[in-house]
């Protein structure tokens, strides 16, 4: 029999450890890790390169700066060179998902590299009453934004497929609308994805230093007080620990945040915790100019040694970039900070960064970067072991990494909608080489060379949280 691809001659990681094993692919699918070169159509060599699970990038803004449609094609394609094979768009829509989120569906299935999943964002009543219909379309996880309310409610919602023009709201995701979510998402065995800042504290703080003209980093930063995050975690992991609800929290970046979700854990909440590239390696205190906004804010660098602490000792579930691919021309629109549009692309460093200031510091091991990126993602949204693993029968989903090769950042890198990155210029060690997404190689070297629209929605199941 001649299989479709055997990867030769690279160390392969998985949950057991690393491995010199030769990876069959057949169909998609890994059939079979051996030391043998069964006869194939395709031999990679692997020599002197570490094949890890695809990863997979489970928090991805897209189709909010342009239409899904065109979103897709750019963003997947900057996840390609950047060694991602899934990823997790956080889908937001204003009107009812009855009947807005099938044309979503319907424009990204011919449109991704990449493999694609979602999560659906949930603002009011009537979304509530729906998200039984969103499990009914492979949508097994929600999203609950605990800063869009009050005076902080204003939103940019997903664009409409085939259109253009920012789509603007104003949302009350009040503590009402958030113990609903989580009663309805538990009843439903999924989890919940929350954006953890309590809204009253952060608009009465944004404007007393509106009102003072502050400015800067610092000052958003301090307007979005790690307090704030706390307060937030405390309040939904008690609807959680009511309604034996899972709780992940995004992106998390303060020592502080950590702090309480420890808390939170011993009493009993069932939490998981994402942190980002940008809160391990960027802090107000080096960081000029406005690119770097983000919500929550990046903090200092005590709370970056302190989120790579709580990475080494397993204490952070994945990584995530919050990726948002917006442009210059929006991103600075303004003079000043409160003008500046938040958030900043990421996904295609997110595995560079990972290895340059991760596995080639010491922090992290590989075998820990391949729970981080990948296999802990899969197991907590659904997907595991189909991906998330080089083991046999899962998707051949296969990043292939050069741990030696060094690169500098540049936004054209990537091909994405963005024409700015807040690494630029930067040198990292350690880069994905090959990606291949069920067998088919979509990247080799920096460049796409798969098919538009092999990607497609990844079947998931509630109730298999790990």
């Amino acid at each position: 029999m001649t299989v479709d691809t055997v990867i030769v001659d690279s160390h392969v990681i998985l949950p057991s450890g690393m491995i010199d094993k030769n990876i069959v692919i057949d169909e998609g699918k890994i059939v079979g890790l051996t030391t043998d070169v069964p006869s194939c159509d395709n031999k990679i060599n692997g020599n002197g390169l570490v094949s890890v699970p695809g990863a997979i990038d489970p928090h991805v803004h897209y189709g909010v700066y342009s239409s899904i449609n065109e979103a897709a094609k750019t963003e997947s394609h900057a996840a390609a060179i950047g060694g991602v094979t899934t990823m997790i768009r956080m889908l937001r829509l204003g009107d009812p998902f009855s009947s807005s989120l099938q044309e979503q569906l319907d424009a990204s299935a011919e449109n991704h590299y990449i493999d694609y999943t979602i999560h659906a964002s949930v603002f009011n009543p009537q979304q509530i009453s729906e998200m039984d219909f969103c499990v009914k379309k492979r949508i097994t996880s929600f999203k609950i934004y605990m800063n869009l309310a009050g005076e902080v409610g204003h939103v940019y919602m997903d664009i409409p497929p085939n259109s253009s023009g920012l789509v603007t709201a104003q949302v009350d995701v009040n503590d009402e609308i958030v113990e609903q979510i989580v009663k309805t998402a538990a009843s439903l065995g999924c989890p919940v994805c929350v954006h953890a800042e309590d809204y009253e504290s952060v608009g009465n703080a944004i404007k007393t230093a509106q009102e003072k003209h502050q400015d800067g980093l610092s000052v958003w930063s301090e307007s979005r007080s790690p307090e704030y995050e706390a307060k937030a975690i405390k309040t939904v992991s008690k609807f959680a620990r009511d309604y034996d609800c899972v709780i992940y929290f995004v992106h998390i970046g303060s020592k502080r945040a950590l702090e309480q979700i420890e808390e939170e854990k011993k009493l009993g909440t069932k939490i998981f915790v994402e942190t980002c590239p940008h809160y391990l390696t960027l802090s107000y205190e080096q960081e000029e100019g406005y690119l770097a906004k983000v919500m929550p804010p990046i903090r200092t660098t005590n709370d970056n040694k302190a989120l790579w602490d709580a990475l080494s000792s397993n204490r952070i579930d994945t990584i995530g970039t919050d990726h948002v691919a917006n442009q210059l021309k929006l991103k600075l629109a303004g003079e000043d900070v409160w003008d500046a549009l938040a958030g900043f692309p990421g996904i295609g460093t997110l595995l560079p960064i990972m290895l340059s200031d991760g596995v080639n510091q010491n922090r992290i091991t590989l075998e820990q970067f391949v729970k981080l990126t990948s296999q802990n993602s899969a197991k907590i949204f659904g997907m595991y072991p189909k991906k998330g693993t080089l083991e046999k029968s899962s998707d051949a989903d296969v990043t292939m990494i050069d741990l030696k090769k060094e690169k500098k950042v540049s936004s054209e890198l990537f091909g994405g909608n963005s024409d700015y990155c807040v690494y630029e210029g930067k040198t990292l060690k350690g880069w994905p080489v090959k990606t291949f997404v069920r067998g088919e190689l979509v990247a080799d070297n920096f460049e796409v060379v798969g098919k538009l629209g092999h990607g497609k929605l990844v079947e998931r199941f509630p109730n298999t949280i790990c």
